[in-house]
């Protein structure tokens, strides 16, 4: 073999790891990312080392064909044989580094539940334009979501809850088409919902609830098609409930508790699909609706904390399934009701009312 062969040879052979491996700047978008990190604990990052950052790099993968960086995903917790040889879970300071915008073509970024990775979202990942899952969930990221995330109109999830996240919801969130599913719950967001929520059709999941949020709910929100998750607990909510929100296709929870709602509550929300319905902890006042019937099924109905008055519903004892409901603390009056589900129901359902009585309770 002459000496051309081997240059042959070695010329084929530096082409092909050029081709078979991940770009050089991808390379050096990820290594800039990781050198903003620190975790301490795991090493995960300990195999982030060669040229070819598409093979064996922990929490990376890449498309099979262009060889770009398409997915992150570290999760701080994970039956991952790395955590379970440590027999912990994850812990990682630092922040997530504005080079990671380098990466082009990245399709998730899941970096979530490190509980110490501080700093603000990159404002620069709204041009990221193949993105479709954005998970920084369980973290310490405080600054606000980037004004223009409605930029990224692939994304199909937008999660970034358990975080210190402060302002308003940006107006561009409802450019968000292909959104299906929305947490932010347990940050620190004000503000008014957009009044144009509904223009998130593929929607099916909306999670806000433990921030401050204020103003009304509003009723156009009966309009996104596939909602089946309404959070909306734990805010400083005002205003009345829609009655659309009980002639809601799919939705099956609405969590309304622990807010400053008011007004009293529409009969539609006892005849509907819903099936796990907390009001509690309000400022609702009337009458419990008496509409209950076949389509009724709770497996759970809170209603208590409120200001509702009169007696219970006799047409509860039609609901076709009530597994926990809860009353107390109201000014509720009146016999409670024999039969199913107040058979096995306990006290505790009832207690400070102004003059309910019957078993659970004391005899009329």
């Amino acid at each position: 073999m002459g000496v051309g062969w081997y240059f042959t040879l070695a010329l084929l052979a530096v082409t092909s790891a050029v081709v078979n491996g991940c770009p050089p700047s991808d390379r050096a978008a990820l290594l800039a990312f990781k050198a903003a990190l620190h975790e301490p604990y795991l090493g995960i990052f300990n195999s982030w080392t060669g040229t070819d950052c598409c093979h064996n790099w922990y929490g990376v993968s890449c498309d099979p064909e262009t060889r770009r960086v398409a997915d992150i995903t570290l999760r701080g917790e994970s039956e991952d044989p790395i955590f379970e040889r440590a027999h912990r879970t994850g812990y990682m300071t630092g922040y997530i580094s504005p080079s990671i915008c380098r990466l082009t073509r990245l399709s998730s970024i899941i970096i979530a539940d490190w509980k110490g990775i501080s700093g603000e979202i990159p404002r620069c990942i709204t041009y990221l334009p193949f993105l479709r899952i954005v998970d920084l969930i369980g973290n310490r990221i405080s600054g606000v979501i980037p004004a223009d995330i409605g930029r990224l109109q692939r994304l199909t999830v937008l999660n970034v809850a358990d975080n210190l996240i402060s302002g308003r919801i940006p107006p561009s969130i409802t450019n968000l088409k292909s959104l299906m599913h929305l947490d932010l719950r347990n940050n620190r967001l004000s503000g008014e919902l957009p009044g144009d929520f509904h223009r998130l059709g593929m929607l099916s999941r909306a999670l806000l609830s433990r921030n401050q949020l204020t103003g009304p709910i509003p009723g156009a929100i009966s309009r996104i098609y596939r909602l089946a998750d309404l959070d909306l607990s734990l805010n400083r909510l005002s205003g009345t409930i829609p009655e659309s929100l009980g002639k809601m296709a799919v939705l099956a929870t609405l969590n309304l508790d622990f807010n400053k709602i008011s007004g009293t509550i529409p009969p539609s929300l006892f005849s509907s699909g819903i099936s796990n319905l907390n009001l509690s902890r309000n400022a609702l006042e009337g009458a419990i609706p008496d509409v209950f019937g076949p389509r009724s099924y709770f497996t759970v109905l809170d209603l208590s904390y409120n200001n509702l008055r009169g007696s219970i519903p006799k047409s509860v004892a039609s609901a076709s399934y009530i597994g926990h409901m809860d009353l107390s603390h109201n000014h509720l009056c009146g016999r409670i009701p024999a039969g199913s589900p107040f058979d096995h129901l306990e006290a505790s359902s009832f207690v400070y009312n102004d003059c309910l009585c019957g078993k659970p309770l004391k005899a009329c």
